[in-house]
């Protein structure tokens, strides 16, 4: 399902964890952040990250995939985002050929 309006996913979120890297790193750039927007696509930024997204839907799950720049060197991957609880949300990304990361979020 390419659409999402009815997704609770949709919308701004501020990134506030992750697995791999401490909140110092996350806002070194600007304040960490992940953004769906209804229509299948969005973008994201954190550290020295930033991608674009192409978003596939589901009721309660975003699927996509992403191409950005990491410290200005191309990178690409896929990952999801899920509501792991009524505020939380848990975001898996992927790089291609590279690290997997966990990251958590609240509602911008």
């Amino acid at each position: 399902m390419k659409n999402g309006v009815n997704n609770a996913v949709i919308g701004k979120w501020r990134i506030t964890e992750a697995d791999l890297w401490d909140r110092r790193y996350l806002d070194l750039v600007e304040p960490a952040y992940i953004a769906f927007g209804d229509q299948g696509y969005g973008d994201f930024a954190f550290g020295c990250v930033t991608g674009g997204m192409e978003c596939e839907y589901s009721p309660s799950i975003i699927f996509f995939t992403w191409d950005g720049l990491d410290e200005m060197d191309e990178v690409s991957g896929d990952g999801s985002a899920e509501i792991s609880d009524d505020r939380t949300l848990e975001i898996e990304i992927r790089f291609r050929y590279g690290e997997e990361a966990i990251l958590k979020a609240r509602k911008w």
